[in-house]
């Protein structure tokens, strides 16, 4: 399946006139047959298939070609890629099938074939048990060498894998085991696929055979694709597909199989990523405790008691021999620490070393039980003497594990709150619903209050004022207007009337609104809006690559540094290389060498190296997410900080997108109404702006009209970058710039010239229309600008980023535009590739470069420039294309996405700074350089201790990201009214 980006179709906000409410709707959406609405379901199998479209050169083409697809019965959904030349569709079967797609595309005009060997699937794993960024590195090395894998990425942050592959060869099972077998744990948390999960809690069920019998109920309803049950908890988790079943149908099922004995419920327990790390974060603290338990006493026998007489006497009490009772005491008190407490240190450096890498458990296992192991050596050694007085290090290995788990619970408890913003996000959606039933002529006849993870597609949902929107979908009866700053950051409620779409979360002002659920589950405009922040979060900035390559020898270096470290104080006291004086009282030369040894083993760790990057990508696209910017991954990230030159589309982009008619000059004696039709004929075939602006005019001619169609358009042509061309009523029509007029040989005469002249002067854009080859009128069309755009290239000039506009108008209407908001440099009259072209010219130059768009035409430039910027009210395909999503509309985000990417790579070149200082400076401390000196030796439990701030503090200097506020200029610009609705 061809992989998913974020459509901000939904978003999109329709302004609606008033309406007169009606308690009822006779005439309910059409379904293909044998759908049914009251049953709430969609019994109908659907199919997806991809097709290579080849003759697309623009969106009208796609228009065509998506229309052509769309009059075929059966077809759900069809979306075209004018980029790519594809084309995906949803259909239902019984009705259509592949062959009749590709017909109708070609009997459209253009070439159709199926696409059979590019399919891509995406899956998400939670995968438990990495300690650092070497098992990260590994696992993704792992991953990547599997046949079918197209690309891995395994983030230590998130403990999350992403994996696309090639379904035809592998299947996500396969992918499970393999991480498995790398030796951790592996849970999947969705695929790609159009595949809803869900965790039913059954009440009721007496023996394992009526779970079983359930279990096979369950598999004979159409649409479920996997069961796992769990008769120990009365749990059954379900796959299916949300179009051809729903949570309300499988409840149904299994209540039946009952005979209403047994009752189904949503599981009551937390989902995602949030229950495993509470879950995390309680077994860290859980184990910290318990290690105190046996830690402090050993501490207290080993540092505190000895100076107490009377408690001193009786630690040093002989049992057998010269073994004492102290001894023996923190013996079996270390013991359960070192080997119950610890066991985790144990299991993952087995892991590691088993597939020939080493990360940080490796090196505390190393440390501890070097120090457990002499101390036992000691211990026994003693007991077999007479004269022989021992020295333990118990303390050394049952502190280092306590303070490590002290870190990393700490640390996991700091990363927990590094995706608030995803949480926030998923708490918008409100706990319950209100689902409406009809009779069969459209009337309610029953209200139920349920669950909203119950809402099924094309369920009836009632919404009063004051409540949230359960699910996006679209108003099938009522009025109201819907405040949806939650998602696109505008504070003006939007008017919502029938056939007005609405999206999940947000909130409901002052009318009843009954909603047709379209998108639930994973399809909602949210989940989409989280994934995309997932995958963000998930991707890797160039920057990590410093990090991975550095943990590759890390370890390995630290263990001969470590060893080296003991063997040159070991050496060094043994050959009296210096005085006897400085060894404590308590040890001899081989013990002291042995401290330094451990304290350079456990002070250095990989695992702060590891989560410089990532933590602060994760806040850094969290708060970008909160603030309506959103950032595809720290690729993008890294990218947009160093941006020194920004491209501007203009229509939608410095202006408010909006053209609207201002003034029509005919040249030919012919009825306006007339002229319109003709006019307004040839351009609603056509998805540019300006021509949406001459057809909406030109309704205003037609409101008196009986009719409201337009007249049929033959061989419509749009001629990219210059107009249209299309036989209307016998008569050939032109509508579009000079430029096409000169290319189809259309005289011009002077007097079109000069109003052409005076309306590019005001900043206005002329339209020239031909009617049979003779020139017979002239329109003007404003854009207004921005309101914010002046004072965002102002502010971006003093951020040392050059501002440019390319536009595909004229030259006159440019310039002035240019003009008004400050912009120097204009390139006008460019065709899509020419504006690619532009930003590939300014890249060779040396700038690194940004551009900034709304349109499908601006889609070659969007990839082509280094950082990819789409307005969110822009086209999904703009969208898709672009690296950054401003979703408020809003100019100034430009400002914002740029700041933001600079003050994220700001907190991880400090967070290197915090990872690399401990290391740089704890290493040679730890190995004693200061010893002979100042006799400061740092003991390797607080060295232990050390190594765990490090990790903790990197995760909390990248959550002062959370308090990132925007430029303050921007907030000037609020205090002045400055905003853009």
């Amino acid at each position: 399946m061809a992989t998913k980006f974020l459509s901000l179709a939904c978003i999109r906000s329709l302004n609606s006139a008033n309406l007169t409410p009606r308690p009822h709707y006779p005439s309910m959406p059409k379904y293909p047959a044998g759908v049914s609405l009251l049953e709430n379901s969609l019994p109908v199998t659907e199919s997806t298939a991809f097709f290579s479209v080849i003759g697309m050169t623009c969106s009208a083409c796609a228009g065509s070609v998506e229309k052509a697809i769309k009059r075929l019965p059966g077809i759900r959904e069809a979306v075209v890629d004018v980029l790519n030349g594809k084309a995906r569709v949803q259909f239902y079967p019984s009705f259509v099938n592949v062959d009749q797609v590709c017909e109708a595309i070609n009997d459209a005009g253009f070439e159709a074939s199926i696409l059979n060997d590019d399919m891509i699937e995406r899956c998400r794993i939670r995968v438990i048990g990495m300690t650092c960024t070497s098992c990260s590195t590994t696992l993704e090395s792992t991953l990547q060498a599997i046949r079918g894998v197209q690309n891995a990425q395994v983030a230590l942050a998130t403990e999350e894998a992403e994996i696309c592959y090639n379904p035809r060869i592998l299947n996500y099972h396969q992918l499970l085991q393999a991480i498995e077998d790398s030796g951790f744990e592996a849970l999947l948390i969705r695929t790609e696929e159009d595949v809803s999960k869900i965790q039913l809690q059954v009440d009721g069920v007496r023996s394992e055979n009526s779970m079983r019998l359930i279990g096979s109920s369950l598999e004979a309803l159409p649409g479920v694709l996997g069961i796992d049950i769990d008769p120990s908890l009365s749990k059954i988790s379900l796959s299916y597909k949300p179009n051809v079943t729903g949570p309300r149908n499988i409840i149904q099922v299994i209540e039946s199989t009952g005979s209403g004995q047994i009752k189904a419920t949503i599981f009551p327990e937390e989902q995602g990523r949030d229950a495993y790390k509470k879950e995390e974060i309680k077994q860290y603290y859980r184990s910290f405790l318990w290690s105190l338990i046996f830690t402090i006493p050993v501490f207290l026998s080993s540092m505190v008691f000895t100076y107490i007489p009377g408690i001193k006497d009786g630690l040093d009490t002989k049992i057998v021999n010269m073994m004492t009772v102290g001894e023996l005491l923190r013996w079996v008190l270390a013991t359960p620490v070192q080997f119950i407490i610890g066991r985790r240190f144990y299991t993952g450096s087995y892991k590691a070393l088993r597939h020939r890498s080493a990360n940080m458990d490796v090196l505390i296992a190393l440390g501890t039980n070097a120090a457990y192991f002499y101390s036992v050596y000691m211990v026994l050694r003693s007991a077999t003497s007479s004269d022989f007085k021992a020295t333990d290090f118990f303390e050394t290995s049952s502190m280092l594990i306590s303070f490590i788990l002290l870190g990393k619970y700490l640390e996991v408890l700091a990363k927990g709150k590094t995706s608030d913003a995803i949480a926030k996000l998923m708490k918008l959606v409100p706990e319950t619903a209100t689902l409406l039933t009809f009779d069969n002529d459209g009337r309610v006849i029953r209200e139920d209050e349920i669950d909203s993870r119950l809402i099924q597609k094309n369920d009836v949902i009632k919404v009063i004022p004051g409540a949230k929107v359960a699910s996006d979908g679209v108003v099938v009866w009522g009025q109201s207007h819907v405040n949806e700053s939650m998602i696109t950051g505008e504070a003006k409620p939007v008017a919502k009337r029938q056939d007005d779409s609405v999206i999940g979360g947000t909130l409901n002002e002052n009318g009843v609104l009954h909603v047709r659920a379209t998108h639930v589950g994973s399809e909602s405009a949210l989940s989409q809006i989280v994934r995309l922040v997932e995958s963000a979060q998930m991707a890797k900035a160039p920057v990590q690559k410093i990090a991975d390559r550095i943990s590759k020898f890390f370890v390995p270096m630290v263990i001969v540094l470590s060893l080296t470290t003991w063997l040159i104080w070991f050496l060094t006291g043994k050959y009296g290389g210096y005085p006897r004086t400085w060894i404590p009282s308590s040890m001899d030369s081989f013990e002291l060498a042995l401290q330094f040894g451990i304290s350079v083993m456990v002070i250095a760790c990989p695992c702060a190296l590891g989560l410089a990057t990532p933590t602060a990508v994760m806040v850094g696209t969290g708060v970008g997410a909160s603030k309506g910017v959103l950032i595809k991954g720290g690729q993008a990230l890294e990218r947009a900080h160093k941006v020194n030159c920004i491209v501007f589309d203009k229509t939608g982009t410095l202006t408010v997108g909006k053209p609207v008619v201002v003034n029509t000059k005919l040249l030919k004696n012919m009825a306006l109404k007339d002229f319109y039709e003709l006019v307004a004929a040839t351009e609603v075939n056509s998805e540019h702006p300006l021509a949406k602006a001459v057809v909406e005019y030109a309704k205003k001619f037609k409101e008196e009209d009986d009719n409201q169609t337009w007249p049929e358009a033959l061989d419509f042509i749009s001629i990219t970058g210059h107009g249209v061309k299309a036989i209307v009523q016998n008569k050939e029509v032109l509508a579009g710039n000079k430029s096409l007029m000169l290319d189809q040989n259309i005289f011009i005469p002077v007097e079109a010239e000069e109003i052409l002249k005076e309306i590019e002067e005001l900043a206005q854009t002329g339209i020239l229309v031909s009617i049979d080859r003779k020139l017979t009128g002239v329109l003007a069309i404003s854009d207004p600008l921005k309101p914010s755009a002046r004072e965002v290239i102002s502010i971006l000039k003093a951020m040392k980023v050059k501002s440019i506009m390319v536009t595909g108008d004229n030259w006159g209407t440019a310039k002035s535009i240019a003009n008004e908001v400050g912009i120097d440099d204009v390139i006008a009259e460019a065709k899509p590739d020419q504006k690619a072209d532009e930003v590939k010219e300014l890249q060779t130059l040396g700038h690194t470069v940004a551009m900034v768009g709304d349109g499908i035409n601006d889609s070659p430039a969007l990839v082509a420039a280094d950082v990819g910027m789409a307005i969110g009210a822009g086209t999904d395909i703009a969208i898709e294309a672009a690296d950054i999503v401003l979703m408020k509309s809003n100019l100034e985000d430009v400002i914002t996405a740029i700041d933001l990417s600079r003050k994220t790579f700001s907190r991880i070149r400090l967070n290197y700074v915090w990872a690399l200082g401990y290391n740089l400076l704890g290493i040679p401390i730890a190995a004693g350089v200061l010893f002979p000196s100042t006799r400061f030796r740092l003991p390797p439990w607080i060295a232990g201790a050390a190594m765990a701030a490090s990790s903790v503090s990197v995760v909390c200097s990248s959550l002062l990201l959370k308090y990132y506020k925007r430029p303050k200029k921007l907030d000037a610009l609020d205090i002045q009214g400055i905003r853009v609705e």
